[in-house]
This record gives structure tokens, sequence and C-alpha cells, in this order.
């Protein structure tokens, strides 16, 4: 058994498995705390390194792309102080970091674990119920459902809709950008019949516009990373576009989403002649409508 503990948190190797637990320390991001144990199979590894500073050092873990929802929701856009696949080490501790580093890069050369990307997920994503509460609503996912609940701040549009639930089945995929602090995110949940027709985020009933308290947004990305996980792999998105080019007039949107177009301005028409939707917001998200598809 290889191990380091650290204020940041603790790995273990025991040669088929990198188990990470967060440290409980405050300097500790919620994110990760909340996150909470991840157990990494050694297939799933690529590699690892030791990065030493003047005043620490950090151990990160490579994996290997394609095998963890996380990753492949939040497409490297977590901040670095968040990843949990890496590890604040004291300078006093490096020979122990090193050390536990060897363990893993020697475990993978004999095991002659692969670089190429996955075809599935290795790693199960966060663990199912799952609810956030962001700045723009409340988000959960039960497993076969998301369901939003917009807040009191929330757009009159996304209000005027009321909860928004949507099947697994449904979804193509989610698009999630964290809030920096400095500019707002979003975590948008596209579906078959909305992937043509994107609107702002702080309008779009399907997504949530976070603009509030950049650690507390973070955590949509657990729900990300959730659905991700339930959601066809990457790899056999990927097989299907190769296995059906779209050229020409087939690149474009299906005749089905001249539907879609026509129920989402009844819908805006509806809002507006109830007194929901000013004569500007109609307008605004009218054009917004027509320019996604």
């Amino acid at each position: 058994m290889a191990e380091i503990s650290q204020r940041d948190g603790t790995w273990a190797f025991d040669g088929t498995t990198v188990r990470i637990t967060p440290g409980l320390h405050r300097s500790v991001p919620l994110f990760r705390q909340t996150y909470g144990e991840i157990a990494v199979p050694l297939e799933a590894v690529s590699g690892v390194v030791f990065e030493p500073e003047r005043k620490r050092g950090r151990l990160r873990l490579r994996l290997r792309e394609g095998c963890d929802p996380l990753l492949a929701a939040t497409g490297g856009r977590l901040p670095d102080a968040a990843d949990p696949y890496r590890l604040v080490v004291a300078l006093d501790r490096a020979g122990v970091a090193e050390y536990v580093a060897e363990e893993i890069r020697r475990a993978i050369l004999l095991e002659q674990i692969p670089k190429e990307p996955t075809k599935s997920y290795l790693l199960p994503g966060p663990p199912v119920p799952v609810s956030v509460r962001s700045s723009d609503g409340t988000v959960s996912f039960d497993g076969t459902h998301v369901r939003i609940d917009w807040s009191d701040t929330s757009d009159r549009v996304k209000r005027a809709t009321g909860p928004r639930i949507i099947a697994v089945g449904d979804l193509v995929q989610v698009e999630w950008l964290p809030n920096s602090g400095y500019e707002d995110g979003f975590m948008r949940f596209v579906t078959r019949e909305a992937a043509f027709s994107k609107l702002p985020p702080e309008k779009d009933p399907y997504a949530l516009d976070l603009w509030g308290s950049a650690r507390r947004d973070l955590l949509t990305a657990l729900v990300a990373a959730a659905v991700t996980a339930r959601l066809p792999h990457p790899s056999t998105r990927a097989a299907d576009f190769v296995d059906r080019p779209l050229t020409g007039a087939a690149a474009a949107p299906p005749s089905d989403h001249h539907d879609v177009l026509l129920r989402r301005l009844r819908e805006l028409g509806e809002l507006h002649r109830d007194g929901v939707l000013t004569d500007e917001e109609f307008s605004q998200t009218k054009a917004a409508v027509l320019r996604g598809f």
C-alpha cells in the first residue's frame, strides 16, 4: 500500500485502485468535499506526476480520455483548486509523494494500461439523487429525470413556464460553464427538440444561469456529471456521426424542428398576450429563438 495524507486530502494506492479522499480543512474547496471519496481504477489512469514548487508541490493524476463523466461534463473547466485529481503536498513530504507517484507509474507499466481514449465510462460519477441550489434555481436529478425549480430572481420567462422536468431519454447532452466570479456561467440541458434553439441562458427554460456565488454554483457540476454518466458515451455519439455524416441539405435541422419553432413562437405569443412578457421582452426572446433556428 502506497499512501500519502495531507491537509488537502489523502491518496492511497493498493495496486489496483487509487482511492482519493478530500481533506476536511476549510482550505479544501466545497466542491471537492461535497464530491467526496473517489475510487479510480488503475485502468482509468494514463499517468501521474509530482510537480514541486518553492513552498509546496502537487500530485496530479492523469486520466484516460472518456473514462470519467465528471471530466466529460466539465470539459476541463473546473478551477484548479476544485480538481479532485490533484493533491497539494507540503515540501517535507515530497519524498512520499514521489514514492506514491512511482508506485502508480510502475503498476501502469506492469499492467500495460493503454493510453487510448476509453469507449465507456470507467468511473460512476456522483451518486443520485443529487440536488443543488444555484443562483438561478434548484436543479435535482434522481437518475431518470432532471427537475429545475426557478428562484424568485429568475427571469420572468422562466418563472412563467413553471418547474422544468426533463427525462434522461430526451437529453442529448449537458453543456456546463462555471461561474468564474468575473463572468457568468451556465448549465444547459440540450434536448432533441431544443438542440437548434439556444436562447441566452438567462431566458432559456432548459438552462441555469450561474451568476451568484461561484463557490456554490460550482456544485452544479455534480448534477452535470451525474446526468452525463447516464447518457450515451461520447465515443458512441462520434461513431453515429461517422456512420451518418451531415453534408449539404442534410446538415440543416430536420423538418420536425419547424414544428418546434412554431410551438416555441406560439408559447411566447401566449406569454405576451397574458402580460407575462413585455413588448421588449417578447421581441428580444422571439429574435433569439429565430436566430437559434
